[in-house]
């Protein structure tokens, strides 16, 4: 949808493409700017740390003895804060020592139902020996980095900040945007502790590859190593870094290892849900999961390595959406009091000081009572419950929610430049649900547990005849609480908004 819209003028970002292609386009996540290069500051900045941090690391193989190749054309780099200390059980696969350890891999954009699609053989396998959910909730709205966010930090959007990709925030009178690193790298943005502080705090060595966020929080911590984003790269290359990651003296090697791969929400984008391009995509993401698997099989790893599968939402087909124009219900003298226009799908809209916002807000509320398929209208007071949505001055006070199959536009911008999938629809709608995976001591403990009578199989989770374990759908945000109680950390675990007692009905 092209710039000259009403839309484009406010708190999107600048671009003469479609926002919803802004939104979601290949490449444009932390740690490249809008135009696809980083910034003369940040590549100054990076320059220093990078030296002063491949020293040290280097250092500390070399004392060690061992030394890994750096991949994805960037240094790993040791955080300064990092607590490299010894302790912990001890684990043995015949060779070597291992402490308990969780790798987290999201695969952007994978629908929970993609895995019923005949395509996935490796990522059902590694079902059936460990287990999966129905489907996992995402938080709301159903975008990348909100979504990314709740999963490290066991938050809803409301509470950890990041209440869309793109959003004005009107305390600091700031646009927040994902693509661009003097942004989405400023921890002021992101509340919340993450997994990784979590896990440093309690003296575990973390490793992050590509994960959306902040390299650091407000509080100055970090990832002991920390690859940033960069597009394009071969799923081949990841693997090869996580393994040399998990093949580190165990003095080095990090407990908790975090990886993220986009290639399929790009797809999904590009040519919808449905399509060949996605097929190809999920089949060469399940060969990845295959290759990963079989990497820790041959270290004999399976056994002391939770290897956790997620993905932060689902994709909808919008190939064929029914348009809404907003000029139809708030004419033009309402778009031209609108300040700023949050989100996509959704519109989160802030009117100008001097605009009537009570008439305005009845036009919208109208108009949703006289076409409720086509879309919802939402203020703080109004807004679901359900959607924790509220409770942040980040989030615009009137917001426009479509309907699955509808799609929010002007005439001016028509649906020019529409992508194929998009995502950011209400949470309790399928299309939108992410998948779980989980496979090593945690799957097998539960499986244990059942069968022995002690957690019988209840209305939370079921078997079926090719023994894989179903849990029941459940929200992303107690992602968090799985993590930190599979590395035996509960105890530093930091106020989040999962279930007490949760992972309980399984452990």
């Amino acid at each position: 949808m092209s710039s000259p819209s009403r839309f484009h003028g406010k708190s999107r970002p600048p671009s003469t493409k479609p926002h919803d292609i802004v939104e979601e386009e290949e490449g444009l996540l932390s740690g490249v700017s809008v135009e696809g290069k980083e910034s003369n500051d940040t590549r100054r900045s990076w320059s220093r740390g990078r030296i002063v941090g491949t020293a040290v690391f280097f250092i500390g193989l070399l004392i060690s003895g061992a030394f890994v190749r750096t991949l994805l054309r960037g240094p790993v780099v040791p955080s300064e804060y990092s607590l490299w200390h010894k302790g912990g059980e001890l684990l043995s696969n015949g060779t070597h020592e291992f402490k308990r350890t969780v790798l987290i891999v999201s695969i952007d954009g994978l629908r929970a139902d993609y895995l019923d699609r005949g395509l996935t053989p490796n990522l059902l396998r590694i079902s059936e020996n460990g287990l999966r959910a129905k489907s996992m909730k995402p938080v709301f709205p159903t975008l990348t980095f909100p979504n990314h966010w709740a999963l490290m930090t066991g938050l809803h959007a409301e509470s950890h900040g990041i209440v869309a990709n793109n959003f004005w925030d009107p305390k600091s009178k700031t646009t927040f945007y994902y693509n661009r690193i003097e942004s989405c790298w400023n921890p002021d943005w992101w509340f919340g502790e993450p997994m990784w502080e979590t896990a440093e705090k309690a003296g575990l060595l973390t490793a992050n590859l590509m994960w959306p966020g902040p390299p650091k929080t407000t509080s100055g911590a970090s990832s002991t190593y920390f690859v940033p984003w960069k597009d394009h790269v071969p799923l081949s290359e990841k693997l090869e870094q996580i393994i040399n990651w998990i093949d580190l003296p165990i003095e080095l090697r990090p407990q908790l290892v975090m990886a993220y791969e986009p290639s399929l929400d790009q797809a999904g984008h590009a040519t919808g849900p449905m399509s060949a391009r996605v097929n190809k995509t999920l089949a060469q993401v399940d060969d990845f999961a295959k290759d990963l698997q079989s990497a820790l099989h041959a270290r004999n790893l399976t056994d002391i390595v939770d290897i956790v599968f997620v993905s932060d939402h689902g994709m909808t087909d919008t190939s064929d959406p029914e348009l809404v124009y907003m000029d139809d219900i708030l004419h033009d003298e309402g778009l031209e009091m609108l300040e700023h226009v949050d989100g996509w799908p959704a519109m989160g809209l802030r009117f100008r000081e001097s605009a009537n916002v009570s008439h305005y807000l009845n036009m919208l509320l109208n108009a949703s009572d006289a076409n409720p398929e086509k879309f919802d209208v939402y203020t703080h007071e109004t807004m679901p419950q359900r959607y924790h949505f509220s409770h942040s001055e980040r989030i615009a006070p009137l917001y426009v929610v479509p309907k699955i199959g509808y799609v929010l536009t002007t005439k001016a911008e028509g649906d020019t430049g529409m992508s194929k999938g998009n995502h950011g629809y209400d949470n309790d709608e399928l299309s939108m649900h992410a998948m779980f995976i989980a496979h090593g001591p945690f799957s097998t403990d539960v499986k244990a547990l059942h069968h022995s009578g002690k957690k019988p199989a209840d209305h939370h989770w079921e078997s079926t005849e090719s023994n894989t374990y179903i849990m029941e759908r459940f929200p992303n945000v107690e992602i968090y609480n799985l993590v930190i109680k599979l590395l035996g950390i509960d105890q530093f675990a930091a106020p989040n908004n999962g279930t007490v007692g949760f992972w309980d009905r399984y452990l």
